[in-house]
């Protein structure tokens, strides 16, 4: 006789990658659903979760979450002459900043979104913590 498992899954992890026992799984829950613009990464920069109002801000057509943060979704810019940023300049960025440092980070970003539109951004970016490690980072943005 054949064995079927089946599982059910939760609507609300639709926009948030992660099994939802972890604090970085609650992050990603609350991120999903906020209206305001903002993002989860884990340890390693993938996205974990994004909302939908920075979703559409980007102008993205096709789900971010899984991919990494940069070179997959976002494209960081150069405030003086627009080009992407290099990569000693984007570990410098507040949310991988706020992972490198375990520390609250702060500071303008400019993205590219798709086309040629260009975002700055107000990003404040904390640190999310489970059992003394640093898990990802949880990161709200606000339109300058």
């Amino acid at each position: 006789m054949p064995h079927v498992e089946l599982s059910v899954t939760d609507p609300a992890l639709g926009r948030a990658r992660q099994p939802v026992d972890s604090s970085l799984a609650k992050w990603a829950m609350a991120a999903a659903d906020a209206e305001e613009h903002c993002l989860v990464i884990d340890h390693s920069a993938l996205i974990i979760a994004i909302s939908a109002s920075f979703e559409a801000l980007l102008g993205l057509t096709v789900s971010a979450i899984g991919r990494p943060m940069v070179g997959g979704v976002m494209k960081l810019l150069d405030f003086g002459d627009g080009f992407e940023l290099g990569a000693a300049e984007v570990d410098k960025t507040p949310p991988l900043l706020a992972l490198a440092s375990g520390r609250l980070a702060r500071g303008l970003m400019r993205i590219r979104g798709t086309g040629e539109a260009n975002h700055t951004l107000d990003a404040i970016s904390t640190p999310l913590i489970e059992q003394g490690a640093i898990t990802g980072s949880l990161t709200f943005f606000g339109e300058v």
